[in-house]
């Protein structure tokens, strides 16, 4: 049993309605998880003989959980960055064979080793930051063999470094060429096929898609999402990006964990996602890389009670950020959130967003994934641009 003490605990206890700071902190920790949280005047006195460990003052949150990345994948595309720059669309691109399709053929010729090699670097770079949880998506090798890779490599991250992985099928990410023509034929024997293999070979936490026009429609997202349910699949959803196809809606309406980007999301799809207690999920790196000009509906989320967190949505593309603490910068500068708003999506939002309840929060019973930081308040997170004052991760229990 430790004793962490003379430390600044922010708790993001939802009843607080924000950071739920409680100054000159204490907490219990007994293996990987927390026993006790309070003031340290209130230590409770069997807890007074465990070992102490003085944090010098310091500020301490939940550890940090990115809940949307596609961090394992092949090759780079700094070139269709400058094709932006000179004027192409997204739209444009994906449909002259780059976008995703670039990074399917890099990642399909990558065996598991080179992926590994390459994302490892960039995984790092997140827990260099507080990172403690990490989501990892398929969806560039587009085939079965080539998307089991993709989440093989990513259980191989989980056992190399110290971060819980969370898994996600994403087979439903595009058409590859040798599909162009026979999309139920993609659907029938990549996305449903490979997801049950998957399943079965326990390497699947849950299932994904892109619905948007250039992407799957509303309808084959469904017929998909009910085989992830028969399966016992949580899923959730990439929507609402371009335009507003309802995706969001369907989602929530399958008990969707997540909708993702929604910056065209509408008041229908708000009020679907908090009857579902559907979480939104900003992404607001590829909303800067694109130079979108549709904001998510914030106020509207917000009135709704719609829980809002951020990610990285570490990609190729559209988003190759690996700094949770600029991608909360961003949601303050871009998305004008509060800071306290933006420590929670990036803890105990982001955490709902991932079905899991048992991290995200300072509070006894939850995992002891906590970040050290040498700052004094936690607005300093989202503030500071450009600079780790991380100290030290605690991943259950133990100190990194």
């Amino acid at each position: 049993m430790k004793l962490l003490h003379h430390a600044h605990l922010v708790t993001m206890d939802e009843k607080s309605g924000g950071y739920g700071l409680i100054e000159q902190g204490a907490a219990v920790i007994g293996d990987d998880r927390i026993i006790w949280v309070g003031a340290e005047a209130d230590l409770p006195a069997e807890y007074t003989g465990a070992t102490r460990e003085d944090l010098g003052g310091r500020l301490v949150t939940p550890g940090l959980i990115d809940c949307h990345t596609h961090i394992v994948f092949g090759g780079d595309r700094a070139r269709e960055f400058e094709m932006r720059l000179e004027g192409a669309s997204y739209e444009e691109i994906a449909r002259a064979g780059g976008g995703i399709l670039s990074s399917v053929r890099a990642t399909r010729e990558a065996d598991e080793e080179a992926l590994l090699a390459s994302a490892l670097p960039r995984v790092d770079t997140l827990l260099a930051e507080g990172v403690t949880t990490l989501e990892i998506k398929s969806g560039y090798g587009l085939d079965v063999d080539g998307e089991l890779k993709m989440l093989r490599v990513a259980r191989r991250i989980g056992q190399m470094r110290k971060v819980t992985v969370r898994t996600t099928w994403l087979a439903a990410h595009a058409l590859p060429p040798e599909y162009k023509d026979d999309r139920q034929g993609y659907i029938r024997d990549v996305v449903i096929a490979g997801m049950e293999r998957g399943h079965a070979e326990g390497l699947i936490d849950a299932v994904d898609g892109f619905c948007e026009g250039i992407a799957f429609s509303r309808e084959e997202m469904a017929g998909i999402f009910d085989h992830a349910v028969r399966l016992g699949l949580p899923v959730k959803l990439h929507a609402e990006q371009l335009s507003d196809l309802g995706g969001a809606a369907m989602a929530a309406q399958h008990g969707a964990l997540s909708a993702d980007h929604l910056e065209y999301l509408g008041q229908d799809g708000i009020k679907a996602m908090a009857a579902s207690g559907t979480v939104a999920v900003l992404l607001p790196g590829a909303f800067y890389t694109l130079r979108e000009t549709q904001y998510p509906p914030m106020q509207g989320l917000r009135d709704a009670g719609v829980p809002i967190a951020l990610a990285t949505d570490c990609n190729p593309g559209t988003s190759l950020l690996t700094s949770l603490l600029l991608t909360m910068n961003m949601g303050a500068t871009l998305f004008r959130m509060t800071p306290a708003e933006c420590l929670a999506g990036v803890t105990r939002h982001a955490a709902q967003a991932l079905g899991l309840e048992d991290r995200g929060r300072l509070a006894a019973g939850m995992r002891a994934d906590l970040a050290v930081w040498d700052i004094r308040h936690p607005a300093e997170l989202t503030y500071r641009i450009g600079f780790n004052p991380l100290h030290a991760r605690i991943v259950g229990g133990e100190l990194v």
